[in-house]
């Protein structure tokens, strides 16, 4: 069953495609298979456009950290995930936000986790005010 979309997003989508197909220059991918491309043609005195073509679902946090600097022109050209000089060895590979996903994080006590909170011991004091 394919998902509905409005005529509204179907025509920008169109739009992103033609400009694409018509002035883009593939620059590269990343891992989750996002494709980010530049305009061909820069006028002279503008900087060059950059776009991302989103592999499944459009979600921004789906965009590495270098490529991010990349579309924002931080850096000039994109810069390699392992080599950055950006990434230490200590720290975690990029994940998107799972929000409003399967992989959400849902706490002891929700809906979704049985809805059966464990019982405040006797070491809570509510507020009140004075």
């Amino acid at each position: 069953m394919s998902e509905k979309i409005s005529l509204i997003t179907w025509m920008a989508n169109l739009q992103i495609q033609f400009l694409t197909w018509r002035k883009g220059e593939l620059v590269g991918s990343d891992r989750f298979g996002n494709r980010y491309y530049r305009n061909t043609s820069v006028r002279k005195g503008m900087r060059e456009r950059r776009w991302v073509i989103y592999n499944g679902e459009p979600e921004a946090s789906k965009v590495p950290p270098e490529w991010h600097g990349w579309l924002h022109h931080t850096s000039k050209e994109p810069l390699p995930e392992r080599d950055s000089p950006f990434h230490r060895p200590w720290q975690q590979e990029h994940v998107p936000n799972p929000s409003g996903s399967a992989q959400a994080y849902r706490p002891p006590g929700h809906v979704f986790q049985g809805g059966h909170r464990v019982r405040a011991t006797g070491d809570y004091e509510p507020w009140t005010p004075s």
